[in-house]
């Protein structure tokens, strides 16, 4: 499975990392790691990208990681419809005090807008 991971420097974003790498090695998934720029989280894109490159590194995986500019929903939506992917990956997802997920403003609009099947890495 092509699978692309939109990460933006959150520590949600560094879990989901983390997990998608380590399925990715179990099922043979093909993964590319997005790099978004997220005004809610402290790192530089820069060291975000670095940070993605090194985690796939270590796991033995292919560095393919991209940058996108731009709205970061929008960017890993056209990113994914353009080039072929058959999913998303995001992390993310708070449960409110009632037991329901709350989603940024990133994962709502890629939940919203992708045609393709998108995953929600907790």
């Amino acid at each position: 499975m092509k699978v692309l991971l939109g990460i933006g420097g959150s520590e949600d974003s560094f879990r989901a990392l983390d997990r998608t790498i380590e399925r990715a090695l179990e099922a043979g998934d093909e993964l590319t790691v997005a790099v978004v720029e997220n005004p809610d989280s402290q790192p530089a894109v820069e060291d975000v990208e670095q940070r993605a490159r090194t985690a796939l590194s270590e796991a033995g995986l292919p560095e393919r990681v991209r940058v996108v500019e731009g709205h970061p929903g929008s960017g890993l939506v056209e990113l994914a419809e353009r080039e072929g992917f058959d999913r998303i990956a995001l992390g993310g997802g708070e449960t409110s005090p009632l037991g329901k997920v709350q989603l940024g403003s990133i994962a709502e609009f890629v939940l919203l807008n992708a045609q393709t099947s998108v995953t929600l890495v907790r």
